[in-house]
């Protein structure tokens, strides 16, 4: 996949472009299903399928309060290239570009640059200053201009058929710790990543579990809690269990992400880690001792080796 990091790398307009826009944060099965249908049209006309995004999000640009990020710029742009589109383009959104007025944005940046002749969006798709841009000027210019305009549906809930798959919807998954259902909205587990650093070094020698403390790189974070997780390495892919929180029994109110990671005995001090959350097995809780802790821990492991063993990822 070619990406494309500034407008200015873009010499002459696509062969073909069959375009989608949006933030698409967390790459979940509706944007997947969007992807599918421009590398579909690109086929049918032997054009280019892309999908422009914008970094930084456009509402943190604009100085307005932001939602937590599922899928920071690194984790976004690597699942869209699975998706298997030809160009990604990722516009560096500020003041100037959010000012392009909405026929601007279409005549100027779609036809003019890219070479747009075919652009799938979503149903409440909006663009342009103040957002002043919709599905009907899209089709209007797209008679002037020449390029066709396809709406592409909502993909809603595979075991409800109701709800919407949004991004909105699987924050509040993640936030509310309910893990193993963000699987059926994302087509794979909620992940996060970080850099392992020197941690209270209590892991170890005082509850017999060896931690790896995470400091996060993502801004969406689970519900403080103990999940089973699958965590990837430089040395490789292991099962583990994961504590989220305030570890209540040291009552040193500090927040940390630790993970012991089971059967491994590598040094990866500065290392970046990814982990995969795939259950919450229960709240932090606070016990009256370190060998309490400690036994509950174990049945912690055992827990979780039984839903990691039979997870289908």
């Amino acid at each position: 996949m070619e990406i494309v990091e500034n407008l200015d790398q873009i010499n002459h307009p696509f062969e073909n472009a069959v375009v989608t826009i949006g933030n698409f944060d967390g790459v979940h099965i509706g944007h997947q299903h969007l992807f599918t249908q421009v590398k579909k049209e690109a086929r049918q006309i032997q054009g280019t399928s892309i999908a422009i995004t914008f970094n930084p999000h456009p509402m943190k640009a604009l100085g307005l309060l932001a939602p937590p990020l599922i899928t920071r710029n690194d984790q976004k742009r690597e699942l869209i290239e699975k998706c298997g589109l030809d160009v990604l383009i990722c516009i560096p959104f500020n003041t100037d570009f959010a000012s392009i007025s909405a026929h601007n944005f279409i005549e100027k940046l779609l036809v003019d640059k890219i070479g747009v002749k075919i652009i799938i969006i979503g149903a409440d798709y909006s663009f342009g200053k103040d957002r002043q841009g919709n599905i009907d000027l899209l089709k209007s210019e797209g008679r002037r201009l020449g390029f066709k305009t396809i709406v592409s549906p909502w993909i809603n809930d595979s075991d409800t058929h109701k709800e919407r798959i949004s991004s909105t919807r699987i924050r509040e998954i993640v936030m509310a710790g309910e893990v193993d259902q963000a699987m059926k909205y994302l087509g794979r587990h909620y992940q996060i990543r970080g850099k392992v650093v020197k941690g209270r070094k209590r892991g170890g020698s005082q509850l017999g579990f060896p931690t790896a403390n995470i400091k996060l790189h993502d801004e969406l974070c689970p519900k403080a809690g103990v999940y089973a997780v699958t965590v990837e390495t430089t040395k490789g892919r292991f099962q583990g269990v994961a504590n989220i929180g305030f570890s209540p029994t040291f009552d040193d109110h500090i927040f940390t992400v630790e993970v012991h990671i089971l059967d491994f005995n590598h040094d990866i001090y500065d290392t970046r880690i990814r982990v995969n959350m795939v259950a919450r097995l229960r709240d932090e809780q606070k016990f009256s001792s370190i060998q309490e802790l400690s036994e509950q821990i174990r049945t912690d492991i055992q827990i979780a080796k039984d839903i990691l063993n039979n997870d289908p990822s």
